[in-house]
């Protein structure tokens, strides 16, 4: 019997994976890419030279600028992303710091308190501008009207009254929304929470997967919100399996995801010949595990490519727990199944939170077993329907009983993964 060990991403650390199968096993890894050899030079020079649109130099009328930026549940290099950009507006726009403000974008996630706006914001540059976090339940925001899918638009003041707005981050796969990235930080990440719950409503729609720009219904609704409310500059990358900067690109946000789209696909589409009988996937580590409503988004990428009736075992940290007591709540109603919860959540009005007890009951009730490798409670893992383990156990209790001819995969980085099997490419 045939001895292997990987490594998988586990919060801020690593765990050690042991396999002793005769199953066939395959480990599906993004293709190697080298960070860019001068990032902060990849980024001015993005800003220098923008595509599809203004650069900077060309809002100089502004008098005042706001840019959404992520809060700590996104990957985004911040260190390197905001002191040039920064420079930039001071420079080609003669505006003072104070000019200039951040707003975290929080989206529905509990705003962040001022003394931990260092765990996002560089120190230097904490120092010198104004910092704030939104908060989807503020009383005081823009109403901008209804998109065409019938989504009510309310936008965080601070961000619209401002003269230019912009938004930074990065591109990457997004389990239901195509792809992270462009106006989506303001879009979806400064909205009042109605906005965001008719928007992930969208969700329920079909055409609402990962790795779909163009004719998801979900994502078109984000670019139509960024057009509502006018998003002026974008400022993204493209990272490496490492988080490191690959690419950088400025201008235009929709442009700046048509650039960036093919690029993020080079790296991380993965195309199998035949479905995995079990799929033993990370999200990646920390953040993208630090909580299980993140974290559950490697589970979706992994169904991709996992045969009915197979088994996914997951291994994510989530140190923050499960990030959604909306879903704690809901799934304490005492649902005995998934397609139970799943069909309850159907009957009522769409709501953030519960929403997950339907997202994962869509991949859970296609499986003959899902195991949840963590630092959460087992009781409160269980209170979710799921599955607590240790990797040995569910190792055991997964692999051990496949014979030879079976396929087990390995991701280590789902949610930066696009797998597909051959012949059906994704979006």
């Amino acid at each position: 019997m045939a001895r292997q060990t990987y490594t998988l991403p586990y919060g801020r650390r690593t765990l050690t994976l042991v396999l002793e199968t005769d199953a066939q096993v395959t480990e599906l890894l993004p293709k190697e890419t080298a960070a860019a050899p001068d990032p902060i030079g990849a980024i001015t020079a993005a800003l220098a030279e923008p595509v599809g649109g203004p650069c900077l130099a060309d809002f100089k009328s502004a008098r005042s600028v706001a840019i959404a930026i992520n809060d700590k549940t996104r990957p985004v290099p911040h260190h390197l992303l905001l002191p040039p950009l920064l420079e930039a507006l001071e420079r080609e726009l003669a505006l003072p710091p104070e000019a200039i403000t951040l707003v975290i974008a929080t989206g529905t996630h509990i705003p962040m308190p001022p003394e931990s706006f260092a765990s996002v914001v560089p120190p230097a540059v904490l120092a010198r501008y104004p910092v704030v976090s939104h908060d989807c339940d503020a009383a005081d925001q823009v109403a901008l009207g209804t998109t065409s899918r019938g989504t009510p638009v309310s936008i965080n003041r601070r961000y619209m009254e401002a003269d230019l707005r912009m938004v930074v981050g990065n591109v990457e796969p997004h389990h239901f929304a195509g792809y992270s990235g462009g106006v989506k930080s303001a879009a979806i990440g400064l909205a009042g929470r109605e906005t965001i719950t008719a928007n992930h409503s969208l969700l329920l729609d079909a055409r609402s997967v990962l790795a779909c720009y163009e004719t998801n219904p979900l994502r078109q609704d984000v670019e139509e919100i960024g057009r509502m409310l006018g998003v002026h500059f974008a400022l993204n990358v493209v990272m490496n399996d490492h988080k490191e900067i690959v690419a950088a690109f400025a201008g235009s946000p929709q442009a700046v995801m048509h650039t960036a789209i093919p690029r993020l696909r080079h790296i991380y589409e993965i195309e199998v010949p035949e479905p995995f009988d079990v799929m033993i996937t990370s999200p990646g580590g920390y953040p993208k595990d630090i909580n299980l409503y993140q974290a559950h988004k490697a589970v979706s990428c992994a169904n991709r490519v996992t045969r009915e009736g197979g088994a996914i075992v997951l291994v994510a940290a989530c140190e923050d727990g499960s990030g959604s007591q909306g879903w704690e709540t809901y799934m304490a109603r005492g649902f005995t199944s998934h397609a139970e919860a799943m069909a309850q959540f159907t009957r009522e009005p769409f709501r953030i939170g519960p929403h997950k007890a339907y997202i994962f009951g869509r991949d859970a009730v296609r499986l003959s077993g899902l195991w949840i490798v963590s630092d959460m409670d087992p009781k409160r893992v269980r209170q979710l329907r799921l599955t607590p383990a240790t990797l040995e156990e569910a190792v055991a209790a997964a692999v051990a009983p496949l014979p030879g001819t079976a396929r087990v995969g390995i991701m280590p980085y789902a949610n930066a993964t696009i797998p597909g099997l051959r012949g059906a490419r994704p979006g």
